[in-house]
C-alpha cells in the first residue's frame, strides 16, 4: 500500500499541477494531495491532522472513509512495527508517546498485530510492557513430543499383537 500511495502522490501532483489542474482545484483535491503526502511520508500524525483539517471533504463519501480507515490501519501498523523492532522489551507508554497516540489505541493495535501473527511477542498488561520474541527461533518441543507419542503408539500396537499371539 505505501508503494501505491507514493505512486498516487506523484500522480496527483502531475495530474493536477498544471493548467488542467486549475479546472479541478479545490479543497477536495487539496485533501487528496495532503493524504497522499502523509502516506508517502508514512507519518500518522500528519495523516490525523489532514483528516481533521479536511473532515468535511473526506467523511462524506463512504468509499473514501473505507479507504482512509484501511490506510490508517496500515500506517499505524507499519509505524508501530518500525518503533518496536529494535527492542526486546519496551514500555507501551513509550511507544504511545513516540507515535503520539493514546495508550489504549496503541495497546489495542499491538495486541491485534500479535494476534494476527504479524509480529511475535506478548503484552504484559500488568507491567505495561511489550515483550518481543525473535521470530527466527522456533521451538521444536511440540513437534518432537508428537513424534514420540506416534512412535510409542506404534510400539504399543506391536507389543499388543505379540501378546495376543502368545495367549
Amino acid at each position: 500500500c505505501p508503494e501505491n500511495l507514493q505512486k498516487a502522490s506523484s500522480g496527483i501532483n502531475a495530474e493536477y499541477g498544471g493548467k488542467m489542474g486549475l479546472k479541478y482545484s479545490g479543497r477536495g483535491i487539496d485533501a487528496m494531495k495532503a493524504i497522499a503526502d502523509a502516506g508517502k511520508k508514512r507519518d500518522i500524525s500528519i495523516f490525523n491532522n489532514t483528516i481533521s483539517d479536511y473532515n468535511d471533504e473526506l467523511k462524506k463519501d463512504p468509499v473514501v472513509q473505507n479507504h482512509l480507515k484501511s490506510l490508517y490501519d496500515n500506517l499505524l501498523e507499519k509505524n508501530l512495527v518500525r518503533i518496536i523492532e529494535p527492542y526486546s522489551r519496551v514500555q507501551i507508554a513509550h511507544v504511545a508517546e513516540t507515535i503520539n497516540l493514546p495508550y489504549d489505541i496503541v495497546e489495542k493495535k499491538l495486541s491485534q498485530i500479535i494476534l494476527d501473527k504479524k509480529f511475535s511477542g506478548i503484552l504484559d498488561q500488568g507491567s505495561g510492557v511489550l515483550i518481543v520474541y525473535d521470530g527466527s527461533e522456533s521451538d521444536q518441543t511440540y513437534t518432537y513430543a508428537l513424534d514420540t507419542i506416534t512412535h510409542m503408539g506404534k510400539v504399543v500396537d506391536v507389543l499388543f499383537k505379540k501378546a495376543q499371539k502368545l495367549s
